[in-house]
């Protein structure tokens, strides 16, 4: 049996210090986002673009941009800039949350297998979501790889959380190695899904299993975007209870946390934005460990600027990422996923030499 280390447990309320960083690394990640927007939108083959009267024209603030200019960037960069944002955002909370929940710094959707499932669900409906009424493809249209990764994700985490949940009590470390269990499941089941993929699909399929960005639209961004911004704006509200928790179930319960509430809301937000994230950009590793855990480092483990400041800095990474994927083999672009495994692998070996001491076998 492998214990895993644990974060440190944490005060509700934090020193004055931490919270004066907590908000200085908050302005600075919003200038660093704007920063990243700007290189994202002016970023591409056609180098000569005009993005900044390209965006003004969109919104009818500037005449004589070029046509040309403002299809690039409103058809083309900004929905891939806005994808960016919204998954970077969401994978990094996510991590937060998994995190805050197994009181574990290792904690990663794609450990817990919800990235499995979410990504079964999608290569499903890529590869047989011809099978399906043509009445039913017709009412879906784009947004049947999203509701299919949601469905994934939403249903390996109910069995995950039935697996761990016993009495009305859930156990984090039941959950975390049923989780490695079902991961490898759903793997093996995508695996079989996609033995029987066309030529055409089998190419779509490997280039989406490494994540990418290049695929963004807007039909796809509004189809899964307000499941992910709906996620966002939630986890907030678990700030507090994910402090309590930091400090251990039983002691939770004396300071008057619901912890099955807190762990019921952590599980559904996790599952609804990483299925979307992963409908849209396939997979994309890491983002979920190296952000929180940076800022941890950083600002402290406080989840009420942990969880704010996670959106900020995923959404920065995941741009910045992208930018790296479309340079080092330009014109053609590298996928997205391979360019966060690059840095995130490194980081989490890094992570575990760090904790090592800690970990009993």
């Amino acid at each position: 049996m492998v214990a895993l280390p644990q974060t440190s447990p944490i005060a509700e309320a934090p020193s004055g210090d931490r919270q004066g960083r907590a908000r200085q690394i908050r302005a600075l990640l919003l200038l660093g986002l704007g920063l990243a927007a700007l290189l994202s939108l002016g970023w591409g083959a056609a180098d000569d673009t005009r993005v900044i009267g390209a965006i003004l024209s969109g919104f009818g603030l500037e005449t004589g941009v070029p046509v040309r200019d403002t299809i690039i960037v409103w058809d083309i960069r900004m929905p891939r800039m806005l994808t960016g944002v919204v998954v970077g955002a969401s994978l990094a909370v996510s991590g937060v949350l998994l995190q805050g929940l197994f009181r574990n710094p290792l904690a990663d959707p794609g450990l817990v297998g919800v990235s499995a499932g979410a990504g079964f669900g999608a290569v499903m409906a890529i590869v047989l979501g011809g099978l399906l009424p043509l009445a039913l493809q017709a009412r879906l249209g784009l947004s049947l790889v999203p509701v299919a990764a949601f469905l994934g994700g939403w249903a390996s985490t109910l069995v995950l959380y039935r697996i761990a949940t016993r009495h009305g009590r859930t156990s984090v470390a039941t959950m975390l190695l049923a989780g490695i269990a079902l991961a490898a499941l759903t793997g093996a089941l995508t695996g079989l899904v996609v033995y029987y993929a066309t030529d055409d699909q089998l190419r779509d399929l490997t280039f989406w299993g490494m994540g990418s960005l290049a695929g963004a639209s807007w039909s796809k961004l509004l189809a899964a975007g307000p499941i992910m911004v709906l996620a966002l704006l939630a986890s907030p509200f678990l700030a507090r209870g994910l402090n309590g928790l930091a400090l251990g179930e039983a002691a939770a319960m004396h300071l008057g946390f619901d912890v099955q509430r807190v762990k019921n809301f952590a599980i559904l937000s996790v599952a609804a934005s990483v299925g979307a994230a992963v409908a849209i950009t396939g997979g994309i590793g890491f983002v979920g460990i190296v952000v929180p855990h940076l800022l941890r480092l950083i600002q402290g483990p406080d989840h009420r600027s942990l969880l704010p400041n996670a959106a900020l800095l995923g959404a920065i990474v995941l741009l910045l990422a992208d930018l790296v994927s479309r340079v080092v083999i330009a014109p053609a672009e590298l996928p997205i996923g391979i360019v966060t495994a690059m840095l995130g692998g490194p980081f989490f070996l890094w992570i575990l030499l760090r904790n090592r001491n800690l970990v009993e076998v």
